[in-house]
Parts: structure tokens; sequence; C-alpha cells
């Protein structure tokens, strides 16, 4: 066979398998051959901005492709998860998400995409540091002070969030079902009403990310009694994690970067590997720090799991509390 023959026949062989769907080394390792768009379905400055910019300009350098951050917001992150959801699924298109990713799907009645089917897990990114807020004002110094205090009066002691079906919302329900506690909680429009009631005495606790009550916290106006999560926070290290206290409990859920489902595995496992090389550099670790976020990575198959068994668990604590019928 002459040397034309021979090119013919690898061009048609190379041809064939892309015609019948199969895989091809070189494409794959050519990913990304054009900008890739983040989707962030909140709006700039916040800590899940922060995050997305911070990896996308990373991912930036490793791909030679600019990773363009495209901030949609709406409907409490929905609008951003739909759009993704119907995005073509070959890798161009990422979204950014947080831990009420799951919990918006099961508490609002008609949710517009559902977080197993149309999204296929990437990397899981970690968790923003989450803390156990009183006033000074209130006199406890400890969590075992303060459920003394709520069971010496049950139904009287209040806490704070967002508002019902918001992550602050179940996280204060999983803190006083785990310490079997009567509480009521109070919603309010936003998080800086939400401290700003807890600072005033008004309201006797809350359960918040620490970036937005780091400022609080350092001018000693609000008291963090625990970080719920199994480890303490180098932002606040004389403060116990929640396992340290009398409780065993910490929060579900994680930040992570999702595709549409049917997104090549190929793809997915190399965005994904390059996310952890991201993770693992020293200026991301610095930067993620400084905004109260525990990086911590998890691969695609690791990440639909726990997806699976948070979408399990948050309709349950919806059920058991009321929020959606049993």
């Amino acid at each position: 066979m002459n040397r034309g023959r021979i090119v013919s026949a690898a061009v048609c062989a190379v041809m064939t398998c892309l015609a019948a769907g199969m895989p091809v080394a070189l494409a794959q390792d050519k990913f990304p051959v054009r900008p890739v768009r983040l989707v962030v379905p909140f709006s700039a400055g916040g800590t899940l901005d922060v995050l997305g910019r911070s990896l996308g300009a990373k991912l930036s350098d490793i791909w030679g492709q600019p990773v363009v951050i495209d901030n949609r917001t709406g409907a409490g992150g929905a609008l951003g998860a739909v759009a993704v959801s119907k995005a073509t699924p070959d890798g161009y298109t990422l979204l950014i998400t947080a831990v009420g990713f799951v919990t918006s799907a099961v508490v609002q009645p008609n949710s517009l995409y559902d977080p197993i089917k149309d999204f296929s897990g990437v990397a899981s990114l970690g968790r923003n540091v989450v803390v156990l807020l009183v006033s000074p004002s209130l006199g406890v110094k400890t969590t075992a002070d303060l459920i003394a205090m709520a069971r010496a009066q049950p139904g009287k002691i209040i806490a704070s969030s967002l508002g019902a079906g918001s992550g602050g919302h179940l996280n204060i329900e999983k803190f006083r079902l785990a310490a079997g506690l009567k509480v009521v909680h109070v919603g309010f429009k936003g998080q800086p009403e939400s401290l700003i009631e807890v600072v005033a005495g008004r309201v006797h606790f809350t359960v918040v990310g620490l970036t937005a009550a780091l400022p609080l916290i350092k001018d000693g106006k609000l008291m963090p009694l625990a970080v719920a999560d199994s480890q303490r926070s180098p932002l606040l290290p004389g403060v116990p994690a929640i396992t340290e206290t009398p409780l065993a409990w910490r929060r579900d859920g994680t930040q992570c970067v999702l595709a549409p489902a049917g997104t090549p595995r190929a793809v997915i496992g190399k965005i994904s590997k390059d996310i952890a090389r991201v993770l693992e550099m020293p200026d991301i670790k610095e930067r993620f720090n400084t905004i109260a976020f525990m990086a911590e990575y998890a691969g695609p198959e690791q990440l639909d799991r726990a997806m699976r068994d948070d979408l399990a668990a948050v309709t349950k604590l919806a059920k058991d509390i009321g929020l959606i019928p049993k």
C-alpha cells in the first residue's frame, strides 16, 4: 500500500469513529479549543462569585482559553441553573453553585430544574464556613449554655434566617432537632437584617456564613459559639467545631461545579482534574481562607453520590419540619 492510501485509510478510520460517536483521544486532549462559560447564578461580589472568578482565572491559564464568568441572577439561583441545564452538553458551559442548589429544588413547589437528572457532577470545591452566633448580651458562652437556656424556656427562644426554606433556616432546624429544642424561627428579607436582630438582642441566635458575620464578630457585637463543621476555621481558631460540642451535627452540601447532563465523561474528567490542580495552588488556598471558605476537592462520582445523599437528607428534613407534605 502506498503512502497516499495509508493516509486515506487513517482519515477514513478517524471519520468512522467520529460518525459512530466514539471518542478520539486527540480531540479530548485538546479540550478546550474555545472559550468556556462559567455561569455564576448570583450577583458579582458574593462568595460564589469570588470562587468562580478565582477558579476561572486559573483554569484559563491552564487551558490557554478564556473562562468567561456569566453572572446569571434571578429566582434564588434557579435561572442560572436552568440556563446551564439547557446548554449543549459539551463542557463549554458550566455552573458553579452553592449548597442551596439542592435545597431550592426540594422546597420550591415548582422547581425549574432537577438537580440529579439535569446535571452531571464535575468537582466539589468545598464549603463556606458557617457559624452558630449569639449576641454577647445573651449571657451564654458555649453551645451547651445555649442549649440549656432553650430547654429551660421551650418555645421562647427565637432564631433568625433569610426565610423559610433558606440554607440558614435548614441549618437552624438541624441544630434544633439535634439538641431536642423547641424554638421559634423568624425569617427576614436579607442577611444583614437577620444579623442586626441578633446584635440588638431581639433574636437569640442564628446560623450564618462567616463571611457576612466576621466584621460584627471582630467588633464584639456577635459571639460565635461553634463552627458548623467537623473542623475549626483558621479565621476563628479559638471557636470549637460543632463536633467538639454536645452535638454530633454538621451541615450538608458543598459548593461545586456542574455540567449539563450528557456531557462526555472524558471531558468532565479533564475539567475535574484541572480543578483539583487549582485547589492545590498556594495562592488559591490563601485567597479562599480570606473569604472563610474551606476548600475540599471531590471528583465527579463522589459529587454525584453526595448530591443524591443531600437530596434525600434535605427532602426528609423538609418533610419533618413541615415545609413540604409528607
